[in-house]
């Protein structure tokens, strides 16, 4: 891979203030169901809003919080060292099902214009499931220019537990975990989960990360998702370190130190949090656009200058709220690698906003076209219900354009239910995933009928389609 940096420990690491402090280290999200109007999917945003108030751009800024080195190393010599990423793709246990052998009610759920080039089912267990909820994609595409990491090809995928569903144990609702998909042979993905947690008591012991993990990027070694934490949604990001994946010996329904070694409630891997961003305006609010932010998705933006994060925030498509979509651009420092540019005093400031008229987005995308002056924005509308296709706008300051399908002309021509996307710059490959899993009649009771693929689209077919 063309990127060599390793992460390097600041000389005074910070602690993890929220979410990673304290003895109980509550980190609790719930995965939200959205309900949503179909309607809204139809009705053309129109063009984007520059941001240009400091008091409303003040909204968005982050502080940056980091785990001590010396927390971290105990904890990673206590469970043996790092196994690196490449040593979780090749235990993979879950094979993914190509586009051929996806079900009729998988097919259903791709993209109506334009067709996706590449899809792919999940292991029938994940396709069914009610109690995990597939929320988030980034790929070694975002984590370095050449498209790889080493030697492999990586798709990574955030699922969220759902704590929709009543009798669920207290136990498992808000976890979080990764799919480490081996993509190195285009005709057979498979996948190993990886459990995200925290370091507590020194690096002595480990606690589980609960988290909606709506959206995410791998950019250099470092993961970072999205994080609504507890009961005041503080916490905006969690960082993640990919030298830092670690193996848990034990395997029983804990988290965390057990007698005997370490557990992680039966999954073998997990990737201890190293740092987070909280919002350093307070509490988020997702019920007007007139507040601290709630943070719905993110994605990388490698036709910056530097690179940069760029965020949406969610409302639900039954309301009128405009939403913002904004940017930070990453640290270029060498003992940085992968983390937000922060000043001083370890804030984080939006270098770029506007307010889109979209609304009930679920993903965001910024990309320049070559010899372009500024970049277009992507904002995925999701309906929430089944049997319903989605909208992705191409929006700029002059105009919002989507692809229309259909007899009637109808915008609803992307995939049902679509969350995060993510842009792989080496191929032009577009990626995202669908997430919903119910019967015919949207309820959460058997019998589930599957509409979750993991799909991509060309770029350039995305712009080809728009009017």
């Amino acid at each position: 891979m063309t990127y060599r940096g390793r992460h390097r420990r600041r000389t005074k690491g910070r602690v993890l203030r929220a979410a990673l402090s304290g003895t109980a280290l509550a980190l609790t999200a719930a995965a939200t169901i959205i309900s949503t109007s179909q309607a809204a999917g139809s009705d053309n945003p129109g063009p984007l809003t520059s941001i240009t108030s400091s008091s409303e751009v003040n909204k968005l800024q982050l502080h940056e919080n980091l785990v001590s080195g010396t927390t971290l190393d105990t904890l990673q010599s206590g469970m043996g060292g790092n196994v690196g990423v490449n040593a979780v793709l090749q235990s993979a246990n879950h094979p993914m099902r190509n586009k051929a052998d996806c079900d009729a009610t998988e097919s259903a759920a791709l993209p109506v214009e334009p067709t996706a080039t590449r899809a792919y089912c999940w292991d029938s267990g994940d396709a069914k499931t009610q109690k995990w909820l597939p929320q988030s994609v980034t790929t070694s595409g975002d984590a370095d220019n050449d498209g790889k990491w080493g030697p492999d090809r990586v798709i990574l995928a955030g699922w969220t537990h759902n704590d929709h569903k009543a009798g669920e144990p207290a136990d498992d609702k808000g976890l979080a975990r990764i799919a480490f998909i081996d993509a190195n042979d285009p005709n057979d993905l498979k996948y190993r989960w990886v459990l995200l947690v925290a370091p507590l008591s020194g690096g002595k012991d480990f606690g589980a990360v609960r988290s909606h993990v709506g959206g995410m990027v791998w950019y250099q070694d470092k993961l970072i998702v999205t994080a609504k934490n507890g009961a005041d949604h503080n916490n905006a990001l969690f960082v993640f370190d990919m030298n830092r994946i670690l193996q848990a010996d034990v395997n029983s329904t804990e988290v965390g130190k057990v007698s005997g070694g370490w557990s992680a409630r039966g999954y073998q891997y997990v990737m201890p949090a190293i740092g987070s961003y909280n919002l350093s305006g307070g509490a988020c609010s997702a019920s007007n656009n007139n507040a601290v932010p709630c943070f719905g998705s993110i994605s990388l933006d490698r036709t910056s200058t530097p690179d940069s994060l760029v965020a949406n925030e969610w409302f639900s498509s039954g309301g009128s709220e405009p939403a913002r979509v904004w940017r930070y651009y990453y640290s270029t420092a060498s003992d940085r690698t992968g983390l937000l540019g922060s000043n001083a005093s370890d804030n984080v400031n939006a270098d770029e906003a506007y307010e889109t008229e979209a609304v009930g987005l679920q993903g965001v995308l910024s990309h320049k076209p070559s010899g372009a002056s500024k970049a277009d924005w992507y904002t995925g509308y999701a309906p929430g219900t089944r049997d319903r296709h989605g909208t992705l706008w191409r929006q700029n300051e002059s105009t919002a354009k989507a692809a229309k399908c259909g007899a009637g002309g109808s915008y609803a021509c992307w995939g049902q239910h679509t969350e995060s996307l993510s842009y792989w710059q080496e191929t032009g490959e577009l990626w995202t995933l669908t997430e919903w899993a119910a019967n015919k009649d949207n309820e959460w009771e058997p019998p589930v009928i599957p509409e979750r693929v993991l799909y991509a689209v060309p770029l350039s077919e995305v712009d080809s389609s728009v009017e």
